[in-house]
Formats: structure tokens, sequence, C-alpha cells
């Protein structure tokens, strides 16, 4: 008994922060929402703080937090008490503090919500877009004034004007009418050009390749959009952990604004592991390894190997080997060249293939949603199937474009994305020419914060040779995690030799639509449903056929990426039956 009593003592010591009692006045639910999660005092309850001296802390703090969000929410003369034990903490001197706090009590009575009695900014620039609260008659929140201000200030910079502030503001509220009074003076400055580049931080990367990277264009009319460009420039090549711009304080005479760059580079290697397992295709592994800055001008080496079908039900196992160099800021800042080579080896049900491929592209980022590429590319196949030996050769001039609009590319919530690719091709030997075109579209929209509605699309074509003629790395299968989930992996192509052989088709369409349900911050259910059908040389030619799969999926967030778990089953066609299992990182598309 004695030992209970002494551990209760522990576990509440006398004194200790026992109750918070907090109101406010008023029936307006949203504001009280916001001066509760505004309180230190809350806060403090919440992490089960009991400390005196922290408590009395937190209580001197609520005026100010308190204060600060009701000017947030327009009102101007709120009466704020808070009392320690019966007395008020802002009547208690700091070194009063008291030895033990057993009950706080705050009471907030916030008075009328003020309204604009006046609401100027001046002068504006042209096309100057202030928030649309800030005028006569609107409820006079304390971050419309800052906004309209920084607004204002944002304006004269986008024409030039980089020197552009607040030169005074006058703030005057009239508490009988509950009305205030906004004017804000703003000093434009002079128009500016871009002055010299000062790069500092760099002990690899050679500066004539940073300045080529950053592609600041000295001498010309000042824009912050420029700024942001040369800063996302920089932090796309993946040497720099960080990336910090400044515009210098002074002008060097006659009109030139000079930038100071600081930089802090990433370690130079990067070694990187993945894996990915399904009960019908088997275990996928790869391994990479990445050097940023190979010869100190922003060279990027990589080198990817990947073993899959570990254990697949129905082929062998698939190899390949991967080698890129790329370069930043070829031709262009926004350009990156790269040469790769590639060889490897697809071990599946219907053919074996080794094959090799050695290409040279270009990647122009001409925004930050928009990515356009083109290339050259000569590749090498060597299959054999029940029909006999085939050797392909040709070389396509693939040319891309990808819209990026996805909040997060692993755990995309809202957006969209859009990859599309022309290839067209010239054969050799036996080996057709014609062109194919591949589309990939997703949208994503999340209502509230819980579900999440996903959609893909998915288009492939080949046109010009017959079906044997044409590469069979640029014919389309369905079935497994990349088109239709609970079908087995390429089990949906083209039947040819009366159905006792396989080979890939000419048309592709694939459609899936996902349900994301975030149960708890770290854990989430998917529903999902994919259908997609093959066509031999078009998807009415007699030879086409559909099929689906639907199922439940398991994810939880990993912080750098949701951990996938799909589990699924055939809902139409004829290509397979029983249950099909999913792992892998990311979710599905």
């Amino acid at each position: 008994m004695l030992v209970a009593l002494s551990a209760l003592a522990f576990a509440s010591p006398l004194g200790a922060f026992q109750k918070l009692d907090f109101k406010v006045s008023g029936d307006d639910k949203a504001l009280t929402a916001s001066l509760e999660a505004a309180s230190a005092l809350r806060a403090a309850r919440s992490e089960k703080v009991t400390d005196p001296q922290d408590v009395f802390a937190a209580a001197r703090a609520e005026y100010g937090r308190l204060l600060a969000a009701l000017y947030a929410q327009g009102h101007y003369s709120a009466v704020i008490s808070v009392k320690v034990d019966g007395r008020e903490a802002a009547d208690i001197a700091p070194l009063d503090a008291p030895r033990s706090i057993d009950r706080v009590t705050v009471r907030v009575d916030p008075g009328p919500a003020f309204r604009f009695s006046r609401a100027v900014v001046a002068p504006l620039a042209s096309d100057t877009t202030l928030p649309p609260g800030f005028r006569r008659g609107e409820r006079a929140d304390s971050g419309l004034i800052s906004d309209a201000a920084n607004a204002a200030v944002d304006g004269w910079r986008a024409r030039g004007r980089a020197k552009a502030d607040v030169a005074g503001q006058e703030i005057v509220a009239d508490h009988r009418a509950a009305r205030l009074d906004a004017r804000i003076a703003i000093t434009p400055g002079p128009v500016l050009r871009f002055g010299a580049l000062d790069i500092s931080g760099q002990t690899r990367m050679r500066e004539a390749r940073i300045r080529a990277i950053a592609g600041l264009p000295e001498g010309q009319p000042f824009h912050p959009a420029t700024l942001e460009r040369v800063a996302e420039r920089l932090r796309r090549t993946g040497i720099f952990s960080s990336v910090a711009l400044t515009e210098n304080e002074a002008i060097t005479p006659p009109d030139l604004l000079g930038i100071g760059l600081a930089v802090v580079e990433e370690k130079p290697r990067r070694y990187s592991f993945g894996a990915e397992i399904s009960s019908n295709e088997g275990a996928t592994v790869s391994a990479g390894w990445l050097h940023r800055n190979l010869f100190g001008g922003g060279e990027r080496l990589e080198v990817k190997g990947e073993v899959a079908q570990i254990g697949a039900q129905t082929s062998g196992q698939d190899f390949s080997f991967a080698t890129t160099l790329s370069r930043p800021a070829t031709i262009t800042p926004d350009t990156t060249a790269s040469v790769g080579f590639e060889v490897g080896r697809l071990d599946e049900d219907d053919y074996l293939s080794d094959y090799a491929k050695a290409n040279v592209s270009f990647t122009h980022y001409l925004s930050r949603k928009i990515t356009l590429r083109a290339g050259l590319e000569y590749a090498y196949e060597d299959v054999t199937d029940v029909t006999g030996n085939y050797t392909y050769k040709n070389v396509s001039l693939p040319i891309g474009l990808t819209w990026e609009n996805r909040d997060k590319p692993l755990d995309a919530k809202r957006g969209t994305y859009l990859d599309m690719e022309l290839r067209p091709f010239v054969g050799q030997g036996d080996t057709g020419s014609g062109v194919r075109f591949t589309a990939d579209a997703r949208a994503y929209k999340t209502f509230g914060e819980r579900v999440t509605l996903a959609g893909r699309a998915q288009l492939g074509i080949v046109s010009g040779p017959g079906l044997l003629e044409t590469p069979r790395e640029y014919l389309f299968f369905s079935g497994g995690g990349g088109t239709v989930r609970g079908q087995p992996y390429q089990s949906l192509g083209v039947s040819v030799l009366r159905n006792d052989f396989d080979i890939g088709g000419q048309a592709f369409l694939g459609m899936s639509a996902e349900a994301r349900v975030r149960v708890t911050d770290r854990i989430g259910i998917v529903g999902f449903y994919d259908w997609a059908q093959i066509g031999g040389l078009s998807f009415d030619d007699g030879l086409a056929g559909s099929h689906a799969g639907a199922g439940l999926g398991l994810r939880y967030d990993a912080g750098f990426a949701p951990i996938r778990l799909d589990v699924a089953a055939p809902v139409s066609g004829n290509t397979g039956d029983g249950v099909q299992i999913y792992v892998g990182i990311g979710q599905s598309f």
C-alpha cells in the first residue's frame, strides 16, 4: 500500500497542472477553434506539461498568442483574462512565479468583428491583384493587410523594381464603430537589371559550370520568377543539398542588382536497392550506383542492374544492366544531354529475347510542369519462340512530352500527370518500319483529408509493320501490376497458330480506378478496378481480347513513400483465376 501511494505521488505531484478552464464568449465556433489552436496553455496541457515554471511561462505567453489569433479574425477590442490559481498571470512578476499550479482559467471576450472603413494601398503596378477581402465593408482580418502589402510589393518587383518596399502604413481603429482604417504606402524603387552572380560554398563543382547551369541572364531586366528558375535548375541537378539566392542590398551603378548564390554540395555517391514481389510474377530486386558530379561539371553517371521474375510461375528470370551519363546545361541552361547503353534478357512464357540498345537523348525542361525530350536510339533484339528465331534491328527517334502536376509523385492526392511518346522507327533486314505511340494519363482528386479518387488511362498503338515484323519490345501485353492486377503477368496477348502461341499486340488500351481511404495518419485502405484490351493490328481486327481485375489494398505511410500491399482477383476474361498478391513501394500509379 505504501509503495502504491508513493508511485501515485510521483506520477501526479502535488500542485501539478491539473485543470484548464478555457471559455470564449459568444457562439462563433470557428473563432473558438482558432483560439484553442493558438493557445499555449492548451498545447502545454496536451503535451502533459506539469512543471510550474513551464506552465507559468505558457500563461504569460497566452495573451500574445490569443491576441494575434483575434487580430487575424478582425477582433481588435477583445478582453483576455488568464488566471493562475485565481491570480491574473500578467500581474505576477516573473521572479514571483508560483511554485505550484493547480488550475488555470482563460476567459476571452472577443468583442465585435471590425470591418474596413477604408482599405487603400498605393501606388500599384498595373495588373496587381489585391486580396479580394481587402476593401471597404469587408471584415478587417489583420492578415489581409499584410497580404495586400505583399501583393503590392510583388506587383512592382514583377515590373523589374526589385527594391519595392512598404514606405509606411497608417492603421486606425474606431472601437465605438468597430471600423478599421488601413492605408499603406509603397515605394516602387528604380527599374533594375541583373548584375553579377557571386558564388560561394562549392567544393568540387567548377564555378564556370555552376554559372552555366544557373543561367542567370546578367544585364537583363530583373524578375523574381527568373530567380526561382535559377534555383530550380541548380536543385534539379541533385548535386546540391542547399541552394540559397540573395539580392544585394546595394545597387551597382547605374542599375545593376548583384545576386549572391550560396550552395552546399551533396555527397557525390549514392547507392540504392529495391525489391518488389508478386505471387504470380515472382520477385524483382534491383540495385544502383550514382555519381552526382563525375568530372566536376555536374556530370551524372548512373549504373543500374535488375533481376526480375525470380520464382515466377510461368516464365524464367529477366535481367537488365544499364548505364547512363548525363550532363546538365548542354546547349541551354534548361537542356540535359544523355548517352546510355543497356543489355538484358527477357525470358517470358512465349519467347526468349536477348537485347542491347544504345541511345543519345536531350531533355528540355520547358517549365516546372512540362518536360520535352528527343533522342536517337539503336536497338538489337534476338528472339526465339515456337515459330523460330528472329533478329530485330532498328533505329528510332523517340520524341516525348511529360506534364507533371501532382503534389507527390509517389503518393499523389491532387493534380494530373500525362506522359506521351511518339517513336518513328526504321527497321533493318526483316524488321519492319513504322511508328509507335504511347500515352499514360492520371488524375487525382481528394475530398476532405481522408478520401482520394485516382484514375488512370493507358494507350499504345504501333502502325506500319506486320505483327511478326515488329520488334517484340514494341508490342503490348496486359496483366500484372502495371496493367491489370488480379490477372497473371502478360497473360493477355494475341493468339496465333491456333491458340498455341501468344504474341504481343499492336493496340493496347488500359483503364484503372482507385478509391484510397486514410484510416489513420499512417494506415490506408484502397479499393481498385483495372481493365485492359489488346488488339493484334487494331482494336477491331477480330484478334482483340480484354480482361479485368479488382481487389483491395493496404497502405502504410513509411514517411518517404507508402508501402503497398494489393490483393486482387480476375473479374472478367479467361486469362487467369485465383488470387494475385502485389507488394511494393509507392502507390500503384
